[in-house]
This record gives structure tokens, sequence and C-alpha cells, in this order.
């Protein structure tokens, strides 16, 4: 295919760590073993080596190496051609013009190879003779030096790595933000989102033939989201609007590609649906145009909210996605903004509002968004309750989405009201009253569900507390009976005589004299670790060492280990664990039988030493050297390796005795830090029973 010269894909080993799905060490470790094949760097950068992104994928491919799908790595290899042409193609014309090869490849089931770009011009106005999709962005495309040649090239092959029109069509519309298409992302919800609203309609469960609906359809994500998750066969009719001509075009090849065609398709430009041809919606999914908040009027959206209301007969749905201010948040009581949102209530339209996480919107950050869902219930058919969620604390993620979109389908199947088998995860349902007779209130939960008193979590406080409470007295006694039975805590120090200097000596030289075994960590894939768990062997890393997570939190099966890491070793007590990255850190594994995780490492103690070297003693000193040879600021690494730190080189008696300092100091120091951890749980659990009014407390019982 031909591509201008002067394009480079250049990837640093990072890049291709990425482009792979493994860790950054791993490519390095290729190009190592796979001298001979891999490929050699094309240029550098900084010292860094960089590749040639072809050469790279072709190798991937051909070795089967990584975790990266075949056909991932030949869709960025098709795409970064694409991405070659931005210097000399605006990103507009190159994602108009690829999306309208693909759907005239499409259209006409036949490979665009081998056609010059003034036969597959006449190919597309045979196909598009009103030029109402695909005709105009075919021709907007230069044939100067190949251009369109090589993007119909492109096309073939992106349709044949994703082995569908559709699927490649996607590919290129998720490239939008990468070739520089931000006007065609900017109004649209996050992916993740989009995926959550179909399911909010009910999409999957609709009767075949259904009219499904978007005004303000932008890109055309939430109509594609709607067809995705529709029952395969279904036959329902798709409508869309939106004023910009080029934004209804795209939407129109992009339903098109899905083999969704001009009988079940209707696609207008402006702001009215085509409602007249093909009746009303069953579903209507919008997300309300975005303006900024020095004009944004709740009055105007609200109206707006309004109209797509009256696209609504009864027992049909409406999803708008829009600004929170406006749907969730206080409003100015008996205000005309208030009394019509309030009269979305008192009609019985409004089922559910819902406070959305930041990020709903990737490219508006501060805009605070929210959900509402309607339905027209016959008035002898309402139960007059809503539901009401906040999410606006929670991450954005399909846990969070899935867990909101299944509180709303059992509050639908139940006919709009509770469902005593099945209370709401993340809202509470509320009469309407509640809300109509607060002018101007806010329409979010004041409270937690009524259910979240009896969960395990909640109704075990009491006694964790209780627990905690014994525990506190057991350390205090521990501690008087330590201060009752010994005068005090005495190092005995004093300044060492002249004529007694100390002997020194490397880490390195006490590997070499066989008194240390130096052991390495392994590379622990993080899909085999487990957490908050008692069982499996607890795994050792940085985070641990420097004392950033707690240890035992992170941990791995032992059979998983045992098949997985063969060659792997488990540590034994007394074993002194380092790491260097990303700051020194010793940690002395007192008990063993765990997994140190790379970068840490083990320094552990030969007990046939003429010498034996003391644990406790050899961690204390390698903290105090190291401290002497940190790293600077702007530094990559500390000034000294491990091997060239010095340490004291104490006599057997001395080390005994400062062994034995160390071992009360750390014993002092475990109860303090188990009165601490107690104090900090009780103090969590205590705010958060108050917090969530499942907790009250009583006064104390009076002493005579």
């Amino acid at each position: 295919m031909p591509v201008p010269e002067d394009v480079h894909w250049r990837i640093s080993y990072a890049e291709i760590a990425a482009l792979a799905g493994v860790k950054r060490p791993v490519p390095t470790t290729w190009a190592r073993r796979h001298a001979d094949t891999f490929p050699e760097p094309v240029a550098r950068e900084g010292g860094r080596p960089l590749f040639d992104g072809s050469a790279v994928v072709a190798w991937l491919l051909a070795t089967g190496l990584g975790n990266a799908d075949a056909r991932k790595l030949r869709s960025e290899l098709a795409l970064h051609t694409l991405t070659g042409w931005r210097d000399r193609l605006p990103s507009h014309l190159l994602i108009g013009g690829l999306t309208a090869l693909i759907c005239l490849r499409q259209q006409q089931d036949a490979p665009l190879s081998g056609f010059d770009w003034l036969s597959l011009l006449r190919q597309a106005a045979r196909l598009d003779a009103d030029d109402t999709f695909l005709l105009a962005e075919l021709r907007a495309v230069p044939d100067a030096e190949g251009v369109g040649t090589a993007l119909s090239a492109l096309a073939d092959e992106l349709v044949e790595a994703a082995y569908t029109p559709a699927e490649a069509f996607e590919w290129v519309l998720d490239a939008r933000r990468r070739l520089g298409a931000d006007q065609l992302v900017a109004d649209e919800p996050a992916p993740v989102l989009t995926r959550a609203l179909p399911g909010l309609c009910g999409i999957s469960e609709m009767e075949d033939g259904a009219i499904l609906a978007t005004p303000y359809a932008r890109s055309g994500d939430l109509l594609a989201a709607m067809h995705a998750q529709a029952a395969s066969g279904a036959g329902h009719t798709y409508l869309a609007a939106d004023p910009d001509v080029n934004l209804a075009r795209l939407v129109r090849r992009r339903m098109l590609v899905r083999e969704v065609y001009e009988f079940q398709l209707d696609v207008t430009v402006g702001s009215e649906l085509a409602l007249n041809d093909w009746g009303d919606p069953d579903v209507v999914l919008c997300a309300l145009p975005y303006e900024p908040a020095e004009i944004r009027d709740a009055q105007s959206v609200l109206d707006r909210v309004q109209a797509l209301t009256d696209l609504l007969d009864a027992g049909r749905t409406a999803v708008v996605l829009g600004p929170a201010d406006a749907l969730v948040r206080p409003l100015t009581p008996h205000s005309d903004a208030d009394r019509l949102r309030r009269s979305f209530l008192t009609d019985g339209l409004l089922k559910a509002a819902i406070s959305l996480p930041d990020g709903t919107f990737p490219y508006r950050p501060g805009y605070r968004t929210a959900l509402w869902v309607l339905n027209r219930t016959p008035h002898k058919e309402r139960h007059g309750l809503v539901l009401l969620a906040d999410l606006s604390a929670q991450p954005l993620t399909e846990q969070t989405l899935d867990a909101l979109v299944e509180d709303v389908q059992i509050f639908r199947s139940a006919s709009w009201q509770e469902d005593r088998r099945h209370a709401p995860r993340h809202a509470v349902i509320l009469p309407v009253k509640v809300l109509d007779e607060r002018p101007g209130t806010a329409f979010t939960p004041q409270h937690r569900p009524h259910e979240s008193r009896y969960t395990r979590a909640v109704m075990e406080r009491p006694e964790r507390i209780s627990q905690l409470e014994i525990r506190l007295s057991e350390l205090a006694e521990q501690v008087r009976r330590d201060i009752d039975g010994d005068a005090g805590l005495r190092a005995h120090a004093v300044l060492r005589p002249e004529d007694q200097p100390v002997r020194r000596t490397r880490i390195g030289r006490m590997l070499q004299d066989r008194r240390l075994r130096r052991l390495p960590g392994h590379r622990i894939r993080d899909e085999h670790l487990i957490s908050d768990t008692d069982s499996g062997y607890a795994v050792l890393g940085p985070a641990e060492v420097l004392g950033v997570a707690t240890v035992g939190r992170r941990r791995i099966d032992p059979l998983l280990f045992t098949a997985a890491y063969e060659h792997a070793n488990l540590t034994r007590p007394g074993d002194v664990i380092v790491t260097t990255s990303p700051d020194f850190g010793v940690y002395v594994d007192e008990e063993g039988l765990c997994v140190v995780a790379y970068p840490a490492r083990i320094l552990r103690a030969r007990p046939d030493a003429e010498r034996p070297v003391r644990p406790r003693v050899l961690a204390a000193l390698l903290r105090a050297a190291a401290a002497e040879h940190g790293r600077v600021n702007g530094a990559v690494r500390a000034s000294r390796r491990l091997e060239d730190l010095l340490i004291p080189d104490l006599t057997s008696d001395e080390a005994e005795r400062y062994d034995t300092l160390l071992s009360e100091i750390g014993r002092r120091d475990s109860i303090l830090r188990a009165q601490v951890s107690a104090l900090e749980d009780m103090d969590r659990l205590t705010a958060a029973g108050l917090a969530d009014g499942t907790l009250t407390l009583l006064p104390a019982p009076r002493t005579v």
C-alpha cells in the first residue's frame, strides 16, 4: 500500500510493551533472546532506541508472542498507516473518506482494491445517486499522489482484519482522538456510559419492530449502542436527528454498515425526528447538547426534556442525559423551573433521577451530569414512587453502572413499584409527594436505603467495636505488665573508644565471602494476585517493603504459584527483603513462606558461615547506610548500588547485644502499632455507623 516515505511509526520499548499487552521489561528480554529476528532500532532519541512500528507488529504476528490479539495488532498497523496521512489530509477528510469507503465496500459486498479512484467514484455515484451518505465524502478526497487509492486499500485491509465492515468502521471511530478529530467526540458520553444507557431503556427486552429514536445524535454513539444491544433479528426501526449535516451523513453510514437499511432507518438534518413517516417512538435515548454554565438555563433544559416527553405514548420510555444543575440539584423554590421539574413527578412521568460521577463527558471535565428515566404511565397504573440514586462519589466503571441498570430494571419489571425481594443497591425508592412537598429540593437521596440496616457489615458493627474495646484493654494490660516488670528500655549506648575503631565491609564482599546469599524476586502477574483473604502465600513487593501496603494484603494461591512459577522460591524465616526502587527499603521476614515480587530481592544469611549475619542487625545497618547515599532530586537511581553500601562489621558480642535491643524495640513497636490500628478501626466503624444512621451512642454507665 503506498505510504509517504517520510512517514515513520517509531515506537519505544515502553510503547511496544503497551502494544503487546505485556510489562515494560518484556520487550527488552525479547530483543536479547531473539536478537537474530527482533527488529533493529531505526533511530535513537535521548538515548532511547526507537523501532519501526510496522516491523514490530509483523514480528509479533509472526512469533505469536505477547498478549494482544492478532486482530488488534493488525488494526493498529492499519490505523497507523492512516495516521501517517494526517500531514496531508485534514482529520475530517480522513475519517469521512475512510468510513465512506468502508460503507461502499459493505454496500457492494466486494473489495475495493483493483479499481482506480475514478472507478470508485462512479460506483459511489450509482449507489448514492441522491448524495445522502457517502458520495460527497469521496469526492472531497484528493486523488493526487494516490491518496484515494491508498485509502481504499486501507479500507480493505481494515475490513479483512476486523472480519466485518461494521467492526472496521468502529475501529476507525475509536481512533477519532488519535486522528485529531476532536469535534466527533467532544459531545459524546464516555464509552462505558454509552454502553450502559441502552440497558436503562430495556432495549434487549423490546418486542420486534420497535421504534428507537435518538435526537441530537452527534456521531451516533448512542444509536450504535442501542443497535448493538438489541436482540438479533429484532427488526427495529432507528430514527435520529442532528443539526450538523456532516454528522447526520456519518450516522447514516454507521448504521448502513450495521445492515440497518433505508426501510428501517431515517436520519434527518435538524432537531426534529421524522415521526410523521414512522409514528411515535417506543424508546427515546438522548444526550442533551452541552451548554457552558455561563449561559445554561435550567428552565430551557427542562423545556427540552418536556418536548421529548411529548413524543411518548402510553407505556413508552425516554432516558435523558443532561446537566445535573437542572435535573437533580436544588432550584429556587417556586420558580418556573422548580414548578416545571416537579410537574414531571406529579404527572407520573419521572421514574428515576440519577446523579452521575464526573467524567461522563471526557472532553467536558467540569460538566456534572445526571440521568432521568421517564415513562408515560396511565393514571390508574401510577404508584406515586420515584427512584433516586447519587453516584457522584462512585467511580465511573462498568461495575457501578451495571448495578444501576439492574436497580432500574427491577423497578421497571415491578411496574414502577417496590419489589421487596430485590432491594436497590445504589438507590432509594421514595413517594413522589416527599419531593413535591418540598419546593426547590434536590432530586437526590437524603438517606441510605432502609434495607442497608440489615446488611452483614452493618449488623456486625457493634460486635466488632466491642471486640476492638477488648483488644485495646488487652494491649493496655500488656503494656502495664511490661512497665511493672521492667525498669525501662535501656540501650546502654556510650561513645566508642578511639583505640577500638569499627571494622567496615561492603555487601558485595559479604556475598563473596559467602556470609550472605542473594536471591532475585519474581515477576508475578497482576491477574495471579488475590487480596482480602487469609489463604495463600503473602507477596512481598516494594510496596510492602516500604510500608506503603500492609504485609499479607496481596497473596497468591499456592497451587497456582507452583504451576506458573515452577522455579520460584519461598522465603525462609529471617530473610532480609530489600528494594531499591522506587526508594530504598528493608523488611525482615520473621516467619517465612512468602513470595518476593520483583524488583524486591532477598538477602539470606548463611547459618554455616564462620561469622553468621544477624538479619535484624543487617536490616538496621542497611537502612542507616542507604540514608547517607539516597537518590537526589532528578536522579534516576541512588548514588550507590546495594552491593557497594558500606556497613559496620560488628563483633559477635556487639551484634548479639544490638540484636537483643532491636528485638525489644520491635516487640514494643508491634504493641504500639496494634494499639494504633485498633484505634483507627474503632474510629472508622463508629464514624461509618453514625454517618449512615445505623449506630447511636448510649451514655456511659455511672460508677458508684
